[in-house]
C-alpha cells in the first residue's frame, strides 16, 4: 500500500517522464480547416499543439516553439477580428500551463497575437493586414514597443519616442530623444523579426500624437541599423521570455511603415485623418482585448491551482482520534474551497459577458462604448485582484505542499504579471474614479445614492485642497484612499449592471 506522500511523488515523476517523452516529438500539427467558433475539434487540436509547452528552455527555444505553433495555422493573426472567440479560447488554454511552467510563453504568445498582430489588424490598411499571412507562413514573430522607461505601467500612457517625417527622402526617422524615452520591458525584443512601435508623429515641426509604425526589427537575425537593445535582467518567473529595453537612433522607415487605415502622411508631408476615428483609439483597443485575456488568464491559473491543490488535499490523510479525515476536511480549508467556488463562478460569468460583448464589437469593426470600456476595466481588476487574494489564502492553508516545486505556487508571480499587464490595477481604478468625478463636475447624478454621495464628498475634499493652495495633482494625491474607495464602489455597480 502506497503512502499518500509517496503516491504524490510517484505522480510527479510520471508527469515529468511524460513531459520528457512528448518534448522529443515534433512540435508541428497538420493544417486543418475549422469554423470560426472554437469547436470541440478545434479546441482539441489546439490543446494537442500546445501540450509540450515548457519553461525549462532558453528564450530562443521558447521563441522557436511559438514560431512552430504559428505555422500550424490553427490560430491566424487575423482571428482577433474574424474569430475572436477562438482568440480568447486559445489564451485560456495556454494560461493553464502557467501553473507548471510560469507566465513566459503565455506573455510571448499574447504579445505576438494581440499586441503586434492585433494592432496591425485594427489600425493597418488592407495591404498591411494582408502581410500578416506572409509573416505567419514564415514563422516570423513580432514585438510591441509602447511602454517607456519614464512611462511604465504605473505612469499612464506617455510616448516620447519620435517619428519625424523627412519629405525629401519620404521616410520617417525614428529616435529616442533621451534615456527616459527608451522602450522598456519589451517582450520578445531579443528574437522578434518585426515590431510595431508607438511614436509621437512629427510632421512639419508639429506633433500629431502617438501613431503606430510597423517595421523590420531584424533581417536574417541582425538588428536593423540604429537599434540598440539590452536585457532587462533576470526575473522571479518567466525567464524563458526575453525582455529588452530598446533605443532608436535615426532609424529610417519607409512612408508605408505608418499604419494608415485611419491616418496617413502623403509624399509631400501632408497629414490626413481618415474619417472620425482617431488612430490611437483603434490602437488602444488592443488594451481592451488584452484586459479580457488577462482576466481570463488569472482565472484559469487560479482554477488550475485550486484544482491541483484540492486533488492533493483530498488524498492527504491527517491524524484524528476517530475516523480517517483528509486535509480537505479541515474546516478552514474546506470553507476556503467553498468560498472560492462561489467567487470564481461569479467572476467567470461576468468576464464571459465582457468577452461576448467585446467579440461582437470586434466582428463589427467598431469601438467599445464607454460602458463596455468600464466593464472591461472592472473585469480585469476584479478577476486579477480576487485571484491574487484567493491563491495567497490557499497557500497559507496547505502547509508544506505549497513549497513543492510541482505544486504550482512557485509561479504565483504570474498573477503579479497579470496585475500590471494591459493597465495596472491602480491605474485603471484611478481612471474609473476620475471619470466618475468628472460627472460630478458636470453636475450629473448617476448610480446609487451612496456612490453619488461618495463622489460628491471626494470632489469637495479635493476642492478644499485646491482652495488652500494645492494644485490638482497634489489634491488628488492627498485623497488617494478616497479615490480607490470610490473606484471600488463604482466597480461594484458596474459588475451588477453588466456590459449589456
Amino acid at each position: 500500500i502506497f503512502s499518500v506522500d509517496f503516491a504524490f511523488t510517484l505522480n510527479r515523476m510520471l508527469r515529468t517522464l511524460s513531459r520528457l517523452a512528448t518534448r522529443a516529438a515534433p512540435r508541428t500539427a497538420p493544417r486543418r480547416l475549422f469554423s470560426a467558433e472554437p469547436t470541440s475539434s478545434w479546441t482539441s487540436a489546439w490543446e494537442d499543439a500546445t501540450e509540450t509547452i515548457h519553461s525549462d528552455v532558453s528564450f530562443e527555444e521558447s521563441a522557436q516553439i511559438l514560431r512552430d505553433l504559428t505555422k500550424t495555422d490553427l490560430l491566424r493573426a487575423t482571428d482577433l477580428r474574424d474569430a475572436p472567440e477562438r482568440f480568447f479560447e486559445a489564451h485560456r488554454i495556454l494560461a493553464r500551463h502557467a501553473v507548471e511552467h510560469g507566465p513566459g510563453f503565455w506573455i510571448r504568445f499574447t504579445v505576438h497575437y494581440n499586441l503586434f498582430a492585433g494592432t496591425i489588424v485594427a489600425a493597418g490598411d488592407e495591404e498591411q493586414v494582408s502581410r500578416l499571412a506572409d509573416y505567419q507562413a514564415a514563422g516570423e514573430l513580432g514585438c510591441f514597443g509602447l511602454t517607456e522607461k519614464l512611462a511604465g505601467v504605473q505612469s499612464g500612457l506617455v510616448v516620447e519616442t519620435t517619428a519625424t517625417y523627412d519629405p525629401a527622402a519620404e521616410e520617417f526617422v525614428l529616435n529616442t530623444p533621451h534615456e527616459g524615452a527608451r522602450k522598456n520591458w519589451i517582450s520578445q525584443g531579443f528574437v522578434a523579426d518585426k515590431a510595431v512601435v508607438l511614436a509621437d508623429l512629427i510632421v512639419k515641426g508639429e506633433s500629431k500624437g502617438p501613431h503606430a509604425f510597423v517595421m523590420d526589427f531584424r533581417t536574417s537575425g541582425a538588428l536593423t541599423s540604429g537599434i540598440t537593445i539590452d536585457d532587462m535582467g533576470k526575473k522571479t518567473v518567466g525567464n524563458d521570455l526575453d525582455n529588452a529595453w530598446i533605443d532608436f537612433s535615426d532609424v529610417r522607415l519607409p512612408r508605408s511603415a505608418m499604419l494608415r487605415r485611419y491616418a496617413e502622411v502623403d509624399a509631400g508631408g501632408n497629414y490626413e485623418i481618415k474619417g472620425s476615428v482617431r488612430p490611437f483609439d483603434m490602437i488602444g483597443q488592443r488594451l481592451y482585448t488584452g484586459r479580457v485575456a488577462v482576466a481570463q488568464a488569472a482565472l484559469e491559473y487560479r482554477r488550475t491551482l485550486f484544482k491541483r491543490t484540492k486533488e492533493y488535499s483530498d488524498s492527504k490523510r491527517t491524524f484524528a482520534f476517530k475516523g480517517e479525515p483528509v486535509l480537505s476536511d479541515i474546516p478552514q480549508l474546506n470553507a476556503l474551497y467553498e468560498e472560492n467556488d462561489k467567487r470564481q463562478a461569479a467572476l467567470d460569468e461576468y468576464v464571459g459577458k465582457c468577452e461576448a460583448a467585446l467579440a461582437k464589437v470586434l466582428k463589427e469593426g467598431g469601438t467599445p462604448s464607454s460602458r463596455l470600456v468600464d466593464c472591461i476595466a472592472t473585469c480585469k481588476v476584479r478577476a486579477v485582484e480576487d485571484s491574487i487574494e484567493m491563491t495567497h489564502r490557499l497557500k497559507q492553508e496547505v502547509g508544506s505542499f505549497a513549497l513543492m516545486a510541482d505544486a504550482g505556487f512557485m509561479h504565483l508571480d504570474f498573477l503579479q504579471c497579470c496585475k500590471f499587464a494591459e493597465g495596472d490595477s491602480r491605474i485603471l481604478m484611478s481612471k474609473i474614479a476620475r471619470d466618475r468625478l468628472r460627472l460630478v463636475e458636470k453636475g450629473k447624478s448617476t448610480g446609487p445614492e451612496e456612490e453619488q454621495a461618495m463622489a460628491v464628498e471626494l470632489a469637495m475634499k479635493m476642492k478644499g485642497h485646491v482652495d488652500a493652495g494645492c494644485n490638482k495633482q497634489e489634491a488628488w494625491d492627498k485623497e488617494w484612499r478616497g479615490v480607490y474607495d470610490l473606484a471600488e464602489k463604482v466597480m461594484q455597480r458596474v459588475m451588477e449592471e453588466g456590459p449589456l
